[in-house]
């Protein structure tokens, strides 16, 4: 096989599992919206992270862009332009840990602040007020986001960290 072809396979495939990653995120959301708040978005994107390093933001752009076509392009959708992303950022800081509780604290935190970091486009367009009355009506549900955070991440964290690195391997062969 020439340099060329192997260059365009790797290309094609590094795309196609970036979107079967997406599909995945977005499933599990979707899956889960019967509960508040409690998905396991939080969980797969550090997995990913972890697995994927940098490649994970065509991953997490790709979701966010199926939620605005799924739900609509709403002002709430401008804060999953960057807040995904500032989880990405906190795996591929501590990337080199490897603690099922230590990533189920980082994601039940991020699940407690969610929350607030939403909160910043109702800043820039209504003011403090705006931004403090979005937050506060959510405490609730970030709470509730925490939790599941915490339990999705301390449970799954092992066996699909396993699982994603078998993989990346078995599409290294």
């Amino acid at each position: 096989m020439s340099e060329n072809t192997d260059s365009h396979s790797g290309m094609t495939a590094r795309i196609v599992t970036a979107g079967v990653l997406s599909a995945i995120l977005l499933v599990g959301q979707v899956g889960m919206s019967f509960l508040p708040n409690i998905e396991p978005v939080s969980t797969l994107i550090i997995l990913y992270t972890l697995i994927y390093k940098k490649r994970v933001f065509p991953v997490i752009y790709t979701f966010v862009l199926l939620e605005g076509v799924l739900f609509g392009f709403g002002i709430w959708w401008i804060s999953y332009l960057y807040i995904w992303s500032i989880l990405a950022l906190i795996a591929l800081a501590f990337q080199k840990l490897d603690s099922a509780i230590l990533w189920a604290v980082v994601s039940g935190s991020f699940g407690l602040l969610f929350g607030a970091l939403c909160a910043i486009p109702y800043l820039i367009s209504g003011g403090p007020g705006a931004a403090f009355a979005y937050w506060a009506a959510g405490i609730p549900y970030d709470i509730l986001h925490c939790l599941g955070n915490f339990v999705l991440t301390l449970i799954l964290y092992r066996p699909l960290l396993n699982l994603l690195g078998r993989l990346q391997t078995s599409r290294q062969n």
